[in-house]
């Protein structure tokens, strides 16, 4: 014997793994992303590099993309936590309760994905204009609904709803009924079942959804136009600020607005990233 056996750490045989193939599908994916993600923003940043910095302040500091920017990001931010509440509402229905027409409703969620963004955006200023269905009847109480920041957030509403519902779906699913059954028994009232059984479980999910719904509802464009009225410094959003600059041959200026949103939406979601990490690694779940 040399001194040597099976054991031995320098004598230990890899274990293959279950699913081979690793460096031909890292490599794939590397490329992939490097194509569909990494070189469209590395040129998104070269063309914003060829500004000065006097010249990108001037763009960054001009009260119309700033009042741009802070539409687009301050609707997707309502319209986000929205569908946070009624998202998790929809979802509690969905999954908790057996009813007449509940795969209908269910089907009914993913709606916004197979619809156009421009029909949607059609239909929902038709029905929330003044001489709208339902925009004639908040009229009547004195809420303008549609052509201001309003219509705004009902259109990301509309589009953002599945994300909330479809990510946190499947985790309510696998929640165990007898948990909270065994919290009744105990004494706990609904909300106290709700805050400490069921919210600390969901939180991840929660997060992911909230992440992906105001991360659509910032770049959004085709539903919005239609019903946000567009009007400078009142319902203008930073996606068709930028259309604009293309439109009067303004690349370098739509590049910079461009690039700005980009930094903001990167620094807003790693925020969200990191919470959802301390909220996994706190509760003990996966989303």
């Amino acid at each position: 014997m040399n001194g040597f056996s099976a054991s031995s750490p320098r004598w230990r045989l890899k274990t293959p793994s279950v699913l081979p193939g690793f460096g031909l599908t890292l490599g794939f994916s590397l490329a992939y992303l490097t194509l569909i993600i990494l070189i469209p923003l590395s040129g998104l940043v070269w063309r914003t590099a060829s500004l000065s910095a006097p010249e990108f302040l001037a763009i960054l500091a001009d009260p119309r993309t700033l009042n741009a920017l802070k539409i687009s990001f301050g609707t997707a931010l309502a319209a986000a936590l929205i569908n946070v509440v009624f998202g998790c509402v929809v979802t509690w229905v969905i999954v908790r309760y057996d009813f007449p027409g509940r795969r209908i409703v269910d089907a009914l969620v993913d709606l916004p994905f197979a619809l156009p963004t421009a029909v949607a955006g059609i239909s929902l200023a038709a029905l929330y204009a003044p001489n709208g269905w339902i925009g004639h009847i908040l009229g009547l109480a004195g809420i303008k609904a549609a052509f201001n920041p309003t219509g705004i957030v009902i259109a990301l509403v509309f589009i953002g709803l599945p994300f909330v519902v479809r990510t946190v779906q499947p985790v309510m699913e696998e929640l165990d009924r007898e948990v909270e059954e065994a919290a009744a028994t105990l004494g706990a009232n609904r909300l106290q079942t709700i805050g400490r059984i069921l919210l600390p479980g969901l939180a991840p999910a929660i997060l992911t959804g909230f992440a992906l719904s105001f991360a659509r509802g910032v770049g959004e464009y085709g539903s919005v136009i239609f019903i946000a009225g567009n009007i400078p410094y009142v319902s203008e959003i930073a996606p068709l600020l930028i259309v604009i600059r293309l439109e009067e041959f303004n690349y370098a200026a739509a590049t910079a607005i461009a690039t700005i949103m980009l930094c903001i939406s990167f620094a807003m979601l790693l925020v969200i990233n990191l919470i959802q990490t301390w909220s996994r690694r706190r509760y003990g779940h996966g989303a």
